[in-house]
């Protein structure tokens, strides 16, 4: 129950994260570059919700559960 839980944390972390770093594509209409945007991007709190909702949902995946495996979906 921990594994989906900390997955649906993940999943709507990602999804703020990339949804902030889509609304900021707006800076490049007021003449910033590619490498003043990422420089943007990496100083916003929001947008690091991003990468670290991947880490979480890469976590939930790959990290195996405990011994007692005998129930399965």
């Amino acid at each position: 129950m921990a594994r989906i839980l900390s997955f649906l944390l993940g999943f709507g972390l990602t999804v703020i994260g990339s949804t902030y770093i889509i609304m900021y594509l707006n800076l490049f209409t007021f003449g910033y570059s590619f490498l003043e945007y990422i420089s943007f991007i990496f100083k916003q709190i929001e947008c690091l919700f991003a990468p670290i909702g991947l880490f979480i949902i890469t976590l939930c995946i790959y990290i195996r559960g405990g011994d007692n495996i005998d129930k399965y979906l």
